[in-house]
């Protein structure tokens, strides 16, 4: 259900994807997003439940797991970001020529 959710978002920014925008920096902006304000869904009453936002005054964040299932949670998501990633990659790569690789 999580996952889901999370895949839903990283497919409406495939091309901030294949741009070189990292599912990892994706992951934390959603996941910022869902954690700076208060819970509407399952989803963001479980990420909200499970996962703890700390921040400084300079604008740095620290994501940390609440709980041994929080910690599952971040793994889960961090795993599938790099996956999504992979495979959105490798389906690109199968798209090109091996003239679109020569130096111009």
């Amino acid at each position: 259900m999580i996952i889901a959710e999370f895949a839903n978002f990283l497919h409406k920014h495939n091309d901030d994807i294949l741009k070189n925008k990292s599912t990892c920096s994706l992951l934390c902006s959603w996941l910022l997003s869902i954690l700076k304000h208060k819970p509407i869904n399952n989803v963001e009453k479980i990420i909200h439940t499970e996962i703890a936002l700390a921040e400084n005054k300079y604008g740095e964040f620290m994501l940390v797991a609440k709980s041994p299932s929080g910690q599952k949670l971040t793994y889960a998501l961090y795993d599938f970001a790099m996956m999504y990633e992979q495979e959105l990659m490798r389906k690109w790569l199968n798209q090109q020529k091996p003239n679109d690789f020569k130096n111009k």
